[in-house]
């Protein structure tokens, strides 16, 4: 290749070597070759900083490459690269060419115009420097001692206007030299190097022990990924292979199908062949009595008495029915019987299959709750499970799975009874909740107050306007607190339910407040019917009339929840209602062993009719409250309420 001349050293050479500008370094005093110089092992170097090291560590006339450490036995003549310097001059007027100060960045102090990238910083100056202008630290014997850094804001005293170079250690903060005869006068101090290198050697370990947990976490998140792809795997052949087993146990009802189906075939086969034989018996006997109804008639019509009572007696005597027997088509197989048999063994199946796969999907639940223990209580915060699609007994009005509830009661079938805003006495499957944590919500709650959920309260009478308004409540107004989230208390009062409101706003009423409340005469099971004063009731009559009379389910508050004949679960104030005199169960003379059937006014029973007809007639299993479990021939363990059903003598 053709040999570069000095003056063929071009900008785009330089450009092309900016990028890789470390190589260009000076290994002594890490910036960029000023007037370089090549010694004999190959490594160059500014001819000033190899010169003072030579001078400075000069050991019995020997002399060493400061990067590969080879030895010379006497000192090498430095000659200046002249190539070499004059592509590290078009490198540095190309760097500062492009090197202009961003935002953030360290301007020199000494460019005037344009504001050039300081390379450098000098803690004696106390000045920053582009590439240019840091040349005299480099050259001028004076400023040489001076202590160059990387370029950055210089931080100085705000006392003394010096700069900070010691750490005082009783103070845990930087000073300057004149704050060790001031302020800091007899504390711990050391210089910023050493208490430097002795954090620095803390803060390693530390970086080294957040590097292990990030590792050690890593595998945890690697084997976390591995058993959920494992869990959704299995999950996945659980379902293919229930499927499976349902399609197979499909097909097999089908086999079972058609053999009964070829069964009714054959016996309709026999039978049909009988009644044929039969018709073509009695085909031919009808044959057999035309011809003789014909010789009869021709007797009749004789003139000729002699030839008349001559025939008399062979006619006569064989005319009549008596050779010819009744025949009737009795058929072998008698298929309302046999439709009756595929009825009741449908009925008996649906109540097999009904009750296995619901024992099935329980222990599921039962599985999951065994091997992921949830400890939920009353008085415990809950929410709707994010996987849980629909729950069993559904959302209702107001419930989605960010709504949070308060534990109401527990179940022994594993149910569970929530207070949701808005939404009181929600059931629910413990399967399908999880407690809600502080943490959940974002911050502390505020249980602990003096408020609770299920204290009466009222608004404060020095509040003149609550913050999410008064609504249909006044200062008059007492409710029941349902819910506690954060400073926000939700309150079912009389008035309006879900009531929102500030804790602050609120006071407790004390028990002597209260009275006698409308609703103290009223128990779970009494039965009731709407006050004949009562126009409209508060929400609204449904299907409900003043002649109709249920029994009281559920007691919130001033709020009751009756079912009725004619409507389940239908919601009232304390004060609309009335009492029925004796209990509901006393005047139907419900109890174990009584035969009961399903009132005719019924139109469908609060939790379906099953195999049950209103023709069908059961006797009493048991009864727990307001639900009844009745023993119909149809269907086994039928659940109703109380209020549906009627003694039959």
């Amino acid at each position: 290749m053709r040999k570069i001349q000095n003056n063929e050293v071009s900008a785009d050479m330089a450009e092309a070597i900016l990028g890789d500008q470390d190589q260009y370094s000076c290994s002594i005093c890490l910036d960029l070759l000023r007037d370089p110089v090549t010694i004999p092992c190959g490594h160059s170097y500014c001819m000033s900083c190899i010169g003072e090291c030579w001078n400075t560590n000069d050991l019995n006339g020997t002399y060493r490459c400061p990067q590969c450490r080879q030895t010379f036995k006497s000192k090498p003549p430095l000659n200046r690269s002249t190539v070499l310097a004059e592509i590290m001059e078009k490198l540095r007027s190309t760097e500062s060419a492009q090197s202009l100060a961003g935002p953030g960045e360290i301007a020199c102090d000494f460019c005037s115009g344009e504001m050039i990238k300081a390379v450098k910083s000098c803690l004696e100056c106390r000045a920053s420097y582009c590439q240019t202008h840091v040349q005299p630290h480099y050259n001028v014997p004076a400023l040489k001692k001076h202590k160059l850094v990387k370029a950055a804001v210089i931080p100085v005293c705000p006392k003394h206007d010096k700069v900070l170079e010691v750490y005082c250690r009783t103070d845990q903060k930087c000073v300057c030299m004149h704050c060790l005869l001031d302020d800091h006068k007899g504390h711990d101090t050391v210089s910023s190097t050493i208490e430097r290198n002795e954090k620095q050697i803390k803060l390693t370990d530390t970086q080294t022990k957040v590097k292990q947990t990030i590792q050690a976490k890593e595998k945890e998140l690697q084997k976390m990924n591995v058993d959920i792809a494992s869990h959704s795997d299995s999950a996945k052949k659980a379902v293919e292979n229930s499927k499976k087993v349902f399609s197979e146990l499909v097909k097999f009802i089908e086999k079972k199908s058609n053999e009964v189906i070829e069964k009714i075939k054959a016996e309709e086969k026999a039978d049909l062949d009988q009644g044929a034989k039969l018709q073509k018996k009695l085909q031919e006997e009808i044959t057999e009595l035309k011809k003789r109804e014909g010789v009869l008639e021709d007797l009749l019509q004789t003139d000729d008495n002699i030839q008349f009572l001559q025939n008399y007696e062979v006619v006569s005597y064989s005319s009549g029915s008596d050779g010819f027997p009744s025949h009737s088509f009795k058929p072998f197989c008698l298929y309302p019987d046999v439709n009756d048999l595929v009825c009741e063994l449908k009925n008996r199946l649906e109540t097999i299959f009904n009750q296995e796969i619901n024992e099935t999907v329980q222990k599921v639940s039962d599985l999951a709750i065994k091997n992921n223990p949830v400890c939920i209580k009353v008085g415990d915060r809950v929410r709707v499970k994010p996987s849980i699609k629909t729950p069993k007994y559904d959302w209702g009005s107001a419930i989605t799975h960010k709504s949070v509830g308060v534990v109401k009661d527990i179940k022994s079938d594993k149910c569970l009874v929530i207070d949701f805003p808005g939404f009181a006495s929600w059931r629910g499957l413990l399967s399908e909740i999880e407690p809600v944590t502080d943490d959940d919500e974002g911050g502390s709650s505020t249980l602990n107050c003096k408020i609770k959920i299920g204290d009466k309260v009222y608004v404060k009478p020095s509040v003149e306007t609550p913050k999410y308004l008064w609504g249909s409540v006044s200062h008059k107004s007492i409710g029941s607190v349902i819910n506690v989230q954060g400073e926000t208390v939700t309150v079912n009062f009389p008035e309006q339910e879900g009531w929102l409101g500030e804790v602050s706003e609120m006071e407790l009423v004390v028990s002597a407040d209260l009275g006698s409340p409308s609703h103290a005469y009223f128990k779970i099971g009494n039965r009731v019917s709407v006050k004949s004063s009562v126009k409209d009731p508060k929400h609204g009559w449904g299907s409900v009339t003043h002649n109709s009379i249920g029994v009281i389910k559920r007691i919130q508050g001033e709020s009751l929840t009756v079912e009725f004949p004619e409507q389940t679960d239908w919601t009232g104030i304390a004060s609309e209602m009335e009492l029925i005199n004796g209990d509901v169960s006393e005047v139907l003379s419900l109890r174990p062993g009584v035969r009961v059937r399903v009132k005719p006014t019924i139109r469908t029973p609060a939790h379906g009719w099953g195999s049950v007809t209103k023709h069908s007639i059961g006797v009493v299993e048991a009864i727990d409250g307001t639900k009844v479990t009745v023993n119909f021939p149809e269907q086994l363990s039928w659940t109703g309420i109380v209020s549906e059903m009627e003694a039959v003598p």
